[in-house]
């Protein structure tokens, strides 16, 4: 499973408090915790320089709320100056991280042209699965809710499928976690194949929900047999809004995705359903990057 995780925070993620949570966290399968915060460049001068200062008090913020944490769980407290993504990539490989959490706010498509997305830059020079947290959430947890949410990261994922290779190839993820956990932090997922309607019903679908079940079917049977409790459903309608609804009835604790397009051209001229769930879903969002050619 995850077991070297690197966890960015800017403070206004609300990320900052799992420093309070290390332990939680380790039931999840953590064994190293990195907690990184990218402090921007000075630029009142002439010439840009590390702002020691805030960087100092960075360090002071994290250290303050670190929680203790027993003797197996190695924790580490990063600040460096200059832009946030290259820090990012840059601690990530020193640490040999599996797995990065970050924040991500509500935007839309517009304005995430105009000022991008950590997520969306970070998922076109990683392999490295992302989690994406957000912060409303995070924040308003109560200490005891943070506790079960820390320990449940990833114990019941909701897979949308739809027969496309990054569908398929997501699914091809989910089952190498699922062989490499050394215990059922991965307990149960949900796949779910929504066929898209676009209100004219007199056009025939390019599959029947017949034709759907009996991949979800095919599938199910493969991941069972790593130990997982699987669900499938056939929906209609629009995606995005059908795969949150599944994702409230199903109880999950993430909804994992794949997709190529996130935060490319193609994107911008036809919004992606992996770019749409990311915007709206206030449920973590289990992000694998594609792999690199």
């Amino acid at each position: 499973m995850f077991q070297r995780v690197l966890i960015c925070t800017d403070f206004a993620d609300g990320l900052h408090r799992l420093t309070g949570f290390v332990s939680s966290l380790a039931l999840a399968g953590m064994k190293q915790i990195v907690f990184l915060h990218a402090v921007p460049l000075w630029e009142k001068g002439i010439i840009p320089r590390v702002d020691n200062e805030k960087i100092e008090q960075a360090q002071t913020r994290l250290a303050k709320t670190l929680g203790e944490s027993s003797t197996d769980v190695e924790v580490k407290i990063e600040v460096l100056s200059g832009k946030s993504v290259d820090i990012i990539l840059k601690v990530a490989q020193n640490y040999q991280s599996q797995l990065i959490i970050l924040g991500s706010q509500s935007r839309n498509l517009l304005t995430e042209k105009l000022v991008g997305s950590t997520m969306a830059d970070l998922s076109h020079k990683t392999t490295i699965p992302l989690l994406v947290l957000r912060p409303q959430l995070i924040s308003t947890y109560t200490a005891e809710e943070l506790t079960l949410r820390c320990q449940h990261l990833f114990r019941s994922l909701l897979l949308p499928y739809n027969g496309t290779p990054a569908a398929n190839y997501l699914v091809q993820q989910v089952k190498q976690l699922a062989q490499q956990q050394s215990a059922r932090y991965v307990q149960a997922c949900t796949l779910c194949w929504v066929l898209e309607t676009t209100g004219n019903r007199s056009l025939p679908q390019k599959i029947s929900p017949q034709q759907a079940q009996q991949s979800l079917s095919e599938i199910k049977t493969d991941l069972e047999k790593l130990n997982l409790q699987v669900e499938t459903e056939v929906r209609e309608g629009s995606t995005v809004t059908q795969i949150l609804e599944a994702a409230t009835m199903a109880d999950i604790s993430a909804i994992a995705l794949s997709s190529a397009t996130i935060g490319t051209a193609q994107e911008w001229l036809i919004s992606s359903f992996a770019a749409e769930l990311l915007r709206f879903s206030w449920y973590p969002v289990l992000f694998f990057p594609p792999q690199r050619r």
